[in-house]
């Protein structure tokens, strides 16, 4: 599938991400980056995928940069999101042709083949930063004990919710917020209310139904709040829970049997909130829309209906792309400019990501922010896709699993059989593992690998095998020159 929420993005560009975050400034760089400047020009190469809003609030972050560091040349470039980003980074890591910087979904580094396509961050010129993330998503970018993802944020996916429209049904406290949420039961009699109070025409939640991506992260979310788990710790193992993913599913589905979502909307979530629907799951970019509308609006992360706070999150981190001559001043400067961006993230959060910086979310100026004030606990309740080889935003494990929670709220699976085949499916990727080949080296590299004859042990000087040669001779020679061959 292609990139999921194409018109969200283009929504966000018309948005203008940079008028949002004008009027947040950059904190002092501190101590810490600068102890990692080097001492004549030195030009960093940095690949990144982001377009719209957050597209135009990394350039600022990075001519910010510049200014402050006038001896590091930044040559960045903006490639195609999703799939084809990755297969090109790849590509170029492969074929020793990669950026020295670059940016990942975090869940995509465990895939990405670290010590062969990704070199791991130098720790001693980082340390002093560890202290200042949560423990968790710092250690979701080690593997094997090495550091080889630095997070820039965690986005995570929200309820929104319109407050005129829940203001009219009675469901703000006195806090001007939503009313508490704790089990299913709340979640839908909130809706029935809600749903009184919207204009014919709109559903009460528009949740990306048809979309596997969306659907998938949704799963995650409540599953986790379950407390479901996925593999054993030796990864050898699955340990999913059908009972738990039925019940995630047949909640999920709910929403359209009673009458809630509309299959029939497909993907004009944010349209239909935009013009009264009560409710929408999104994920955190979708801030600035809201905010550029001027809506007066809120947004929680997803409802712990289970009992448990948990919403779906990935984030944003640097990388280092394998390089062959990885090292030196230029390698330094990589370094330090993923700490400055990292450090210096206020404005990154005014496109609605929470900042992985800790000390960033301390500040006077994010605290300001909302709709990120009410949502910023998101990043101590986490709801992450395993650790293994095929997860990661967009990726394999989604593409296979997405449909099959896709066709349990649609209605056209029952919810116990697609729990099933998710496990199924589960079992299925993670045997792979086991007999993963390595990742295919780029085309042309293929074609020079194939040009070069390397003689086998049982070939012959002219390079034909000596086996084809015998069986030539046997067909010449009859069965008595067969016999003395064998």
């Amino acid at each position: 599938m292609g990139q999921p929420g194409l018109n969200r993005r283009q929504l966000l560009a018309a948005a203008g991400g940079l008028a949002v975050a004008g009027s947040f400034g950059f904190a002092a760089l501190g101590t810490g980056a600068d102890a990692l400047a080097t001492g004549s020009r030195t030009r960093v190469r940095y690949w990144n995928l982001f377009s719209g809003g957050d597209g135009s609030n990394m350039i600022a972050m990075l001519d910010a940069f510049r200014k402050a560091n006038p001896d590091i040349a930044v040559k960045d470039s903006t490639l195609q999101w999703g799939n084809p980003f990755y297969t090109k980074l790849a590509m170029a890591a492969a074929g020793n042709r990669a950026p020295d910087l670059g940016v990942m979904h975090i869940g995509r580094v465990a895939g990405f083949a670290p010590g062969r396509l990704l070199d791991a961050w130098d720790t001693g010129l980082l340390a002093k930063y560890e202290a200042d993330y949560n423990p968790r998503l710092w250690q979701r970018g080690v593997i094997d004990g090495k550091l080889y993802a630095l997070p820039l944020d965690v986005h995570v996916q929200l309820c929104f919710y319109r407050k005129d429209v829940l203001k009219k049904a009675g469901l703000l406290g006195a806090d001007d917020r939503i009313v508490p949420i704790t089990s299913t039961d709340d979640w839908f009699g909130v809706f029935e209310e809600a749903k009184k109070a919207t204009k014919k025409g709109l559903q009460t939640i528009g949740l990306w139904i048809n979309d596997q991506n969306f659907q998938w992260w949704f799963f995650v979310a409540f599953y986790t709040q379950l407390g479901g788990t996925w593999f054993d710790d030796a990864r050898t193992e699955v340990t999913f829970d059908t009972d738990k993913a039925t019940q995630v599913l047949e909640f999920l589905r709910r929403h359209v049997t009673d009458g809630y979502a509309d299959p029939a909307m497909g993907s004009v979530n944010a349209e239909q909130f935009l013009n009264g629907a009560p409710f929408a799951w999104e994920g955190n970019w979708s801030v600035p829309v809201y905010s550029g509308a001027k809506l007066d609006y809120g947004a929680i992360p997803l409802p712990p209906v289970f009992g448990t706070q948990a919403t779906h999150a990935e984030s944003h981190s640097f990388v280092l792309p394998h390089r062959s001559d990885r090292g030196g001043a230029t390698n330094e400067a990589a370094h330090q400019l993923a700490a400055y961006v990292v450090t210096h993230a206020r404005q990154w959060a005014a496109g609605g990501h929470i900042p992985a910086y800790l000390p960033t979310l301390s500040t006077p100026a994010y605290q300001k922010l909302y709709p990120q004030n009410e949502y910023a606990s998101a990043m101590n309740h986490q709801a992450n896709e395993p650790k293994v080889w095929f997860a990661g935003s967009t990726g394999i494990l989604a593409q296979r699993v997405g449909p099959i929670v896709v066709s349990s709220t649609v209605g056209s699976a029952r919810p116990d059989a697609a729990a099933r085949r998710m496990k199924s499916e589960l079992a299925t990727l993670l045997a792979r593992r086991r007999r993963r080949p390595a990742p295919r080296l780029p085309r042309p590299l293929r074609r020079a690998r194939r040009r070069v004859r390397v003689p086998h042990p049982r070939q012959g000087l002219a390079g034909v095998p000596l086996l084809r040669r015998r069986r030539r001779r046997h067909a010449q020679a009859g069965p008595e020159q067969a016999r003395l061959d064998a």
